[in-house]
């Protein structure tokens, strides 16, 4: 357990199809009565900083010693487990609550959700307050809502379909900052995109080893032959598994698109330097034949030596006219360059 672990608070929530009654801050001489009761009890755990108290919880259900270690131990991989008189599952939701979700400066995180799934009791342990289920509660109190008719293997299948349902404004949002990086990286290539890309990265990996086994978990539940399970909540479980698919093919794609912006982002980069390196090239070519103009006519060599020593230097006309020269070949060099296409509109 973690030194961090929050304080277990406990909510239930008892219904039927006309009966509904929930408590916001249950105490522990609550539960021994809803083990028993005739109605569906929904009992939420938040907080797993006190061993005694979940001790207890687990007593009261029949929770199995390993259950629980596997309720405090929080790098669990998602799964089922079939015991004697309920199924123990272990699955992961988003933090962040998907009607507030902000992906672009922070880091994707993820909590684990362990669920006790009974004859009439579902019980649930969460490592901090703040989950995915409001939906859930507000379908729960709706007197005509499916849900109030249905038994407890619909309440966990209604949990889970919420937890998986929970990434999808958060893939959308991934989507999106997606789509402004391929433009980013086109127009703008820099270091500031490249974090940003090793960032989603890292946030799609997280969602990924979440989901990924989640939907194993779920296909495990459609296979498990259990009589927890009715053969009606088995077509639900099955549009999970469908759910858990579409999200995976989401993040395998944005992967496979952030792979790619790492490869268009050297190339933009590559071929900044490389319009930069001609960019110089050509100036250098330019002032080739320049220096070597002046060069020649920086030697120190007195015309008055001999009819070959320079003579042009005592001409009148001597300086403008080697200006002149000059700026016809660098003219001249300008206008091949173009016709080559290596500057201007034929570069285009």
């Amino acid at each position: 357990m973690a030194p961090e672990a929050v304080h277990p608070q406990i909510q239930t929530i008892a219904y039927g199809a006309d009966s509904f009654e929930e408590t916001a801050s249950a105490v522990l001489t609550d539960l021994a009565a809803s083990v028993h009761a005739p109605a569906v009890r929904w009992i939420n755990v938040d907080g797993l900083g006190d061993i005694p108290t979940l001790q207890h919880i687990g007593k009261e259900f029949g929770l199995h010693p390993l259950a629980l270690e596997d309720i405090v131990n929080l790098h669990q991989r998602p799964k089922v487990e079939a015991y004697d008189s309920y199924l123990f599952i272990v699955l992961r939701m988003p933090v962040a609550s998907p009607s507030t979700v902000d992906v672009s400066p922070s880091r994707l995180e993820t909590e684990q959700v362990t669920m006790a799934l009974g004859r009439d009791f579902v019980v649930t342990f969460q490592e901090r307050p703040g989950d995915s289920f409001d939906p859930v509660r507000h379908r729960l109190r709706n007197p005509g809502g499916q849900i109030r008719q249905r038994g407890p293997d619909y309440l966990a299948y209604a949990l889970i379909d919420a937890a998986i349902d929970a990434f999808f404004p958060i893939l959308e949002a991934y989507g999106e900052q997606v789509e402004e990086l391929e433009d980013d990286v086109i127009a703008q290539p820099g270091n500031r995109q490249i974090a940003r890309i090793h960032e989603l990265k890292r946030n799609l990996l997280t969602a990924r080893r979440a989901l990924w086994p989640l939907r194993d978990m779920v296909n495990a539940l459609l296979r498990e032959d259990s009589p927890l399970i009715e053969k009606q909540t088995l077509i639900y479980l099955r549009d999970c598994h469908d759910h858990a698919i579409q999200l995976i093919d989401m993040i395998e794609t944005y992967r496979e698109i952030c792979s790619g912006l790492v490869d268009i982002h050297l190339s933009s980069v590559s071929n900044r330097m490389n319009e930069v390196m001609k960019v110089l090239t050509i100036i250098a070519t330019i002032f080739i034949p320049l220096t070597f103009i002046v060069g020649v006519y920086g030697m120190n060599f007195d015309p008055e030596a001999g009819p070959l020593s320079m003579p042009e230097l005592g001409w009148r006309y001597g300086y403008p006219a080697i200006l002149m020269l000059m700026a016809i070949i660098a003219a001249g060099l300008l206008i091949w360059f173009r016709s080559k296409g290596w500057i201007g509109r034929g570069r285009e």
